[in-house]
């Protein structure tokens, strides 16, 4: 018998609901209720959209999938950080994080979610690259990292801000990212403020331009890691075929789309790109651009030779910066006892290195890590 194909997603979207409620007889604000249900009212299941007939909510669970992803792995940290390992339905995997933090405004509740499989940028510190890209993830997928995280949170809370910096290359996949962003933004979806989602890239000039044509609203985080070609290259190859006059170029036309300040990441490795030239040259480079610098000091992956700056190399890179007037935060960092830099847990759920003590202890779907030591998650800072 030739194989039965999957049903098809419900988070998918278009109007595959609105057509099947059509065929079905039903009117057509039920395809507005279901949508309530998902993302506001958060149901689990089919079953929970109480105020459907039941007949109705037996129908939609014999033609559409509501989760088309398991958790593997859920971890959390003492200072809020929950990440999930998430299997896809090809049994490929892929993570998620939620970060909580209490804002001026009130609770900030940001979710960082993957775009795709694996990553081809090949940025040399970075776990979601090693094996490089596998596929793409479509809309349904990117928009369940979501809902899952959402369902995390306690009933009064809501998933206040999306960062699309997780595994995977953005920029690379805006056919099935778009869409997705579109539904969180929806008020009968997530309903969240695209002043509130940001999208991280390592600098693809056309794929910039796409977006500064279609939809220039996001926060634009631009991974530069160095202030010059040679270094850059180094540490992120696909540079060698874009160069930085070229994402810079584009950087800046999507500045004078948006007027949305840019945001520039540049990761600290210790010894590669910490030294007093490296910050000259970075301020060369930025010129009077109105633009933020995200210094984030390097997590350490297991596996990779690279390590994080000391704290005089860090205090002199940001002396120089803040000196010649560059505006720079640095990142906090969270999660680090949780694998919470891209791709690690990932890699290690495929048996990738040794479990630790720390490791075995999470073995459970559920583990709960004390974290001593606040770390922002790669996967939040790194393309």
């Amino acid at each position: 018998m030739p194989p039965v194909p999957p049903l098809p997603h419900i988070l998918e979207p278009g109007d595959a609901l609105d057509r099947w409620l059509a065929a079905e007889g039903q009117p057509t604000w039920r395809a507005k209720g279901i949508r309530q249900w998902l993302f506001r009212r958060r149901a689990a299941a089919f079953e929970g959209m109480t105020d459907l007939p039941k007949g109705l909510r037996e129908r939609l669970e014999t033609s559409f999938a509501f989760w088309t992803t398991t958790i593997v792995r859920h971890q959390r940290a003492d200072d809020g950080t929950e990440k999930l390992l998430l299997q896809l339905a090809d049994g490929e995997r892929i993570e998620c994080v939620l970060l909580r933090d209490h804002a001026e405004g009130g609770p900030r509740r940001t979710v960082c979610i993957s775009s795709q499989v694996g990553c081809a940028m090949g940025c040399v510190f970075c776990a979601s690259g090693l094996d490089g890209v596998v596929r793409n993830l479509t809309t349904g997928e990117i928009l369940e990292q979501i809902l899952r995280l959402a369902h995390m949170l306690p009933e009064e809370e809501r998933v206040s801000h999306i960062v699309v910096m997780g595994m995977g290359e953005p920029l690379a996949n805006l056919d099935r990212l778009l869409p997705a962003l579109r539904v969180a933004q929806d008020p009968d979806g997530f309903g969240i403020s695209q002043r509130r989602i940001t999208i991280s890239t390592v600098g693809l000039p056309k794929a910039i331009d796409r977006l500064t044509a279609e939809n220039p609203g996001y926060h634009l985080a631009v991974s530069l890691h160095a202030a010059d070609d040679s270094l850059r290259t180094q540490i992120v190859p696909v540079n060698k075929s874009i160069g930085l006059a070229d994402v810079m170029a584009a950087a800046d036309r999507y500045w004078e789309a948006s007027g949305r300040r840019l945001t520039f990441e540049y990761v600290l490795l210790g010894g590669l790109n910490d030294s007093p030239a490296h910050a000259r040259s970075l301020v060369r480079l930025l010129g009077d651009r109105a633009a933020l610098v995200n210094v984030i000091p390097y997590n350490t992956v297991a596996g990779l030779s690279y390590r994080e700056p000391s704290s005089a190399a860090q205090a002199t890179f940001l002396e120089l910066l803040r000196k010649a007037g560059v505006n720079v935060q640095v990142r906090r960092r969270k999660g680090s006892r949780i694998d919470a830099a891209c791709g690690q847990l990932r890699r290690l759920a495929l048996g990738d290195r040794p479990a630790t003590t720390s490791d075995q202890a999470s073995q459970p779907s559920t583990a709960t890590i004390a974290s001593t030591i606040p770390r922002m998650p790669t996967s939040q800072t790194i393309q």
